[in-house]
C-alpha cells in the first residue's frame, strides 16, 4: 500500500493514461489518486494472494478510504484521495460502491444474472466514471449521470467481450447467465473458450454494447468538449476495440498499440463518432 500513485498509473499500461495528461495539474493529481486507487484493490483482487489474504487486503482498502474521508490517511494513494474529495467535492458513496464491486469479484462471478450483471457494472464501472466527471470538471448533474454510467456500461462490456478467456483462466466468467442458456454455452469458465455458441455470445453483447456507446453519445452536446475530452480520448479506442469485437466475435481482437489507441482517442474527441 506504499506505492505512490504516479507509479501505480505508469506500472498498469492503461489508456486511461491518455486522457489524464490532458489535465491540469490538480485535476490530474486528483483522477491519478482515484485511479491508483481502483488499480489497487483489483491488483489484490486478481492477485495471486490466497483468498483470505485477498480478502483482508479490501478490507484495509476500505478502513484506508474511510480514514481519508476524514482526512486521516495512511498511505500516499489514501492521502491525496482526501485531497481530491475535498477539492472536488467527490461522492463518498461511488468509492464505496467500488469496494463492493470488488468484493462481488472476490465471491465469484460466474455467469451473474442480469441484476448481478448491472450491479457489477455499476460499482466496477459507473462509479468511476461519476468520480471521473466531478474531476474533469464536466459535471451538469443528470446529463452527465447518464453520459458517465452509459460511457461506463460501454467500456466495461467491451472489457468483458475482450477477456472472456482471460478471465476464464481465473474462475471467472462475466458474460450474462441469459445469453448463455440461450446459446447452449455452460455456466463453466474451463469450458466457456471454445464453445460453439460463443461467437453468439458475443455478438449479442456487443450490440448491447454498442447501444450504451449510442446513449453516451446522445449526451456529449449538453457539456464542454473541452471538459469532456479525457473522456472521449478513452472512448475512442474502445469503439474501435468494439468494432473489431463486431466485425469478428469467434476470437479476442489483437493487442493494438499505444499510437494507434491515442488517434482513435484523438478522433473521437474531434468528432465524437466512430473512431
Amino acid at each position: 500500500m506504499r506505492l505512490m500513485p504516479e507509479e501505480i498509473v505508469l506500472g498498469s499500461g492503461s489508456s486511461f493514461r491518455f486522457g489524464m495528461r490532458l489535465l491540469p495539474a490538480g485535476r490530474r493529481q486528483a483522477i491519478i489518486a482515484i485511479y491508483a486507487f481502483c488499480r489497487a484493490v483489483d491488483d489484490i483482487v486478481d492477485g495471486p494472494l490466497p483468498h483470505a489474504s485477498k480478502i483482508a487486503g479490501v478490507d484495509a482498502w476500505q478502513r484506508e478510504l474511510e480514514l481519508a474521508a476524514r482526512g486521516a490517511a495512511r498511505t500516499p494513494v489514501g492521502q491525496d484521495l482526501t485531497r481530491a474529495i475535498v477539492r472536488f467535492d467527490l461522492p463518498l458513496e461511488e468509492f464505496a460502491l467500488v469496494i463492493d464491486g470488488m468484493r462481488m469479484d472476490l465471491s465469484g462471478m460466474v455467469a451473474p444474472d442480469r441484476a448481478t450483471f448491472d450491479a457489477y457494472i455499476r460499482r466496477v464501472a459507473g462509479a468511476v466514471g461519476i468520480l471521473s466527471m466531478h474531476v474533469f470538471g464536466a459535471w451538469r448533474g443528470e446529463t452527465s449521470r447518464r453520459f458517465a454510467l452509459s460511457l461506463a456500461r460501454a467500456l466495461q462490456m467491451t472489457n468483458i467481450l475482450r477477456d472472456v478467456e482471460e478471465d476464464a483462466a481465473l474462475g471467472r466468467l462475466y458474460l450474462p447467465a441469459d445469453l448463455l442458456d440461450d446459446t447452449g454455452v455452460p455456466h463453466d469458465p474451463v469450458r466457456v473458450p471454445g464453445a460453439p455458441g460463443l461467437p453468439e455470445v458475443r455478438a449479442r453483447l456487443a450490440t448491447e454494447a454498442r447501444a450504451a456507446f449510442t446513449e453516451a453519445r446522445r449526451e456529449i452536446p449538453n457539456h464542454s468538449r473541452l471538459r469532456l475530452s479525457p473522456a472521449l480520448l478513452m472512448m475512442g479506442p474502445y469503439d474501435r476495440l468494439l468494432r473489431r469485437i463486431e466485425a469478428d466475435p469467434s476470437r479476442a481482437p489483437a493487442h493494438r498499440g499505444g499510437i494507434g489507441k491515442a488517434c482513435d482517442g484523438i478522433r473521437c474527441m474531434v468528432r465524437p463518432g466512430r473512431a
